[in-house]
């Protein structure tokens, strides 16, 4: 199964510790999520990157390089196990729309339906590969165009519309500009997880070992919000509720709404999954 990572902490930081160092670190769950590594960051410019190939990070030595040297107010990573689209570049996470980064984990079926609205928004430009997760992503864009710009309504509008015409299995995103950042679990298929690391929480990181390495001191002086789909450390790892978008604004302030109170329309069990995205969606059986 895909694992999202998040970070915003404001102001530009290095995320080494969580991509590299941490016990459960992005580079660790790659190991079970192999067919993809994207990082995208906005610099202390709030211009975006978004740097990605279909292999796993414990084996991309530029993901290693990446993870080290660069740093900005926020962050999407994404390691994939993919289910839908080959394990290309353009099918890799995170994808880069307006300015603006997504990374999806779940199966969203009935592409047939999302390649309608898109035509029907004018919107279908925006894909480049084959996933239900650009798709998606676009939906999110198209709504947010029609808002003139308003994130949280755009986002809302779209996922109103995908809870209702489209099959659901899961739908956990992340959405990042370089001021804010968005998550959402939907339904209650697969976890994310939030870390509120500007809310005073104190003491140091837990490390695989004793090397204290750059990244990770000028991390821990840095408050934050980290969001990510299994703990990665000891830390306190806070699971969001099922349909309840959580909004990280400039200052680090956590706004959370209840926008999808009910469950898809046409929400998939894993019984109606393809044996494959079964497989990938629970790789440990």
């Amino acid at each position: 199964m895909c694992r999202l990572f998040g970070l915003h902490a404001g102001r530009p930081v290095a995320a080494t510790f969580w991509l590299l160092d941490a016990p459960n670190s992005l580079a660790q769950q790659s190991r079970r999520n192999p067919d993809g590594t994207g990082l995208g960051v906005f610099g202390a410019d709030g211009k975006p990157t978004v740097l990605k190939q279909p292999i796993p990070a414990w084996r991309d030595t530029s993901f290693a390089t990446e993870a080290r040297q660069m740093t900005g107010t926020t962050f999407v990573a994404h390691v994939r196990y993919a289910t839908t689209g080959a394990t290309e570049e353009e099918n890799t996470h995170p994808f880069l729309q307006d300015d603006r980064i997504f990374a999806h984990n779940g199966v969203v079926e009935g592409l047939d339906i999302l390649d309608a609205r898109l035509s029907e928004l004018g919107v279908t430009d925006l894909v480049h590969g084959d996933t239900d997760s650009e798709r998606v992503f676009a939906v999110i864009t198209a709504s947010i165009r029609r808002r003139d710009g308003d994130v949280d309504a755009g986002l809302a509008d779209a996922l109103h519309w995908l809870s209702t015409h489209v099959p659901i299995y899961a739908l956990n995103i992340l959405l990042a500009t370089a001021t804010d950042l968005w998550a959402l679990r939907y339904p209650d298929t697969h976890e994310l997880y939030l870390r509120d690391r500007a809310a005073g929480e104190s003491g140091r990181f837990s490390l695989r070992s004793n090397r204290i390495r750059t990244g990770s001191a000028h991390l821990e002086n840095s408050p934050s919000v980290v969001f990510a789909s299994e703990a990665m450390d000891d830390g306190a790892w806070q699971l969001l509720e099922a349909g309840e978008v959580i909004h990280v604004g400039p200052d680090l302030t956590i706004h959370r709404r209840m926008v999808l109170p009910e469950p898809p329309a046409h929400r998939m069990e894993r019984s109606d999954l393809t044996a494959a995205a079964a497989s990938a969606q629970h790789p440990m059986g």
